[in-house]
């Protein structure tokens, strides 16, 4: 709610999450790349230098988005099954990943500090651990595990225009590449669910067999 004084609007209470909250309507508009400190300010109708009193800039803005994220993450109970456990995690990011698609590259790329943001990244890294996993492989695993699930989630929430028409089958079959006129049925279509399925199953199939070579050397 706003107050107003002499004829104009008070600037409304501010926090770190509703900044926050903020950044991510930026994202999910416009990108990450369009994230700064006036274009988050003008998303909440304040002063850029208002921001400062929450947040250090723009990296601290994407810090913050990244940990919102992760720490949303609601963590299935384990099993004890490595690939059950895996692929639960998976889903469990996907569901809160695509709240804000644009917004899951920034795991990748930034840095964590608080334990909440870091509980599922733990929460992996005992799950190939316990499956015989040595530490420094544990964290390539789990690099390449993320790299997966975000590359998917990308490729799924930006699919539309590219997959599920008869003129991408009919320019796909005529290309004159034998490869693509025989794949051209199933380069043309794109199952969100099946995709995901698959990519995730490929990947913990991989990271398992991995673990087992290590483990009979």
């Amino acid at each position: 709610m706003t107050e107003t004084r002499r004829g104009r609007p008070r600037t409304p209470l501010l926090s770190r999450e509703s900044i926050v909250e903020a950044t991510l309507q930026v994202i999910d508009s416009e990108g990450v790349a369009a994230v700064g400190m006036r274009s988050v300010a003008r998303a909440l109708g304040v002063d850029a230098k208002s921001l400062y009193n929450h947040v250090d800039g723009k990296d601290d803005l994407l810090d913050a988005v990244t940990e919102h994220l992760l720490a949303g993450l609601v963590l299935p109970e384990r099993t004890g099954d490595a690939r059950r456990d895996l692929h639960a995690i998976a889903a469990s990011f996907r569901d809160q990943a695509l709240r804000h698609p644009q917004a899951a590259p920034l795991v990748l790329t930034r840095q964590l500090a608080s334990s909440q943001a870091l509980a599922p990244i733990n929460a992996v890294l005992e799950v190939l651990k316990d499956a015989g996993a040595e530490t420094g492989d544990a964290v390539h695993m789990l690099r390449m595990l993320l790299a997966t699930l975000i590359g998917t989630l990308l490729r799924e929430v930006s699919a539309a225009p590219t997959f599920g028409s008869n003129d991408r089958e009919g320019t796909l079959a005529a290309s004159g590449l034998p490869a693509l006129i025989e794949a051209a049925p199933h380069l043309a279509r794109f199952d969100r669910e099946a995709e995901f399925e698959y990519a995730v199953d490929l990947a913990i199939t991989a990271v398992l067999h991995r673990i087992d070579l290590r483990r009979a050397r």
